[in-house]
Parts: C-alpha cells; structure tokens; sequence
C-alpha cells in the first residue's frame, strides 16, 4: 500500500494552482502572496513558509515544457514551419507562458526562469537538428529571439501589424527566419 499523501503536499499544490491563476490573471507585478494565499485559503505565511519570496513561488509556478515536436521525421526544408506552427499553438491559450513573458519583461527571476526554459529545452533540440556544431547554442538564442519577440509583439504588446497576421501569414514570415537560423 502506497504511503498516504503528506498534507504538506497538498497545501504545496494548492499554493502553485493559486499562483498559477494569480500570475496569470494580474501578471507578476500585481500579484501578491496575500491573494494567493486568500485563493488557496491558507494563511499568508504558509506560503512564505514554502516558498520563501514571491520571485521564488513565481520560479516554481513557472515551471513550463514547452512540449518541443519531435522533429525526426519532419523534411529539413519544413522545421522552421513545423516550430513556428508549435509556438503559435503554446503561445495562443497558455495563460501561464505568457503570465511569464509579461513578467520577464520587469523581473530578473521570471527572466532567469525564461533563460532556463528556453535553455533547457531549445538548445538541445537545436543541437540535434544542427548535429551538435559549435554554434548550437547561437542558433537556439536566435530562434528563442524570433519566438518570444513575436510573442511579445502578439500577445503583450499587442501591435496592430502583428495582431493582425492570420496563422498561415505568421508562419509564412516567421518560418523561413527560423530554418535559416536551424540550417
């Protein structure tokens, strides 16, 4: 028989849902440890008691897959419209990947966090694609620069050029920027 869950677990759970919902719906600056603990329904310092500081409850409630395409059946000549097409579909609908945009623009962890991500999980799918060149790392910034600023101009900033672009027309500019910088 499995042991039962520590009530810890479920307290540390219900804190991260709370921050999630919170971080997303006021974005970083805005949400505070009062109103995510008032969400979860437990004291204000249980949540400092686990997590320590807002920038560090902000890390673990940022803790984002990206859900990267297996890219090894897809025709080189495609993987720039095959990855901007799975960043549109991320981007569109995840209220936490952007809560996380909007906060990496002003706070150094939420920046860090993103760095992390993107690192983590871009870079070696790039150095699969590129077969480890030295260069990998330039080529996965590169292709996080294309992402993210669209992303920012889309859905942050929301200028009207941007927003105005269609899926198909935003993957016929972003795509070909991408595979250049993949191949």
């Amino acid at each position: 028989m499995p042991p039962a869950p520590r009530r810890s677990d479920g307290t540390r759970a219900a804190i991260l849902t709370a921050a999630r919902e919170r971080f997303a719906a006021d974005g970083f600056e805005r949400a505070t440890i009062r109103a995510i603990a008032a969400d979860a329904g437990i004291d204000p310092s249980m949540v400092m008691r686990y997590y320590g500081s807002k920038d560090k409850l902000f890390a673990a409630a940022a803790d984002y897959d990206l859900r990267l395409p297996d890219l090894d059946g897809v025709p080189r000549d495609e993987l720039g419209t095959v990855l901007v097409g799975h960043f549109l579909q991320r981007w569109e609908g995840d209220e936490t990947l952007m809560a996380l945009l909007r906060a990496a623009v002003t706070n150094e962890a939420a920046a860090e966090r993103m760095r992390g991500i993107f690192g983590a999980q871009l870079g070696p799918v790039v150095a699969k694609i590129t077969g480890g060149a030295p260069d990998a790392p330039r080529r996965a910034g590169l292709v996080a620069t294309q992402t993210l600023g669209f992303a920012l101009c889309r859905y942050v900033l929301k200028l009207p050029p941007v927003v105005a672009l269609d899926r198909d027309e935003a993957i016929a500019w972003l795509a070909p920027t991408i595979q250049r910088y993949l191949t």
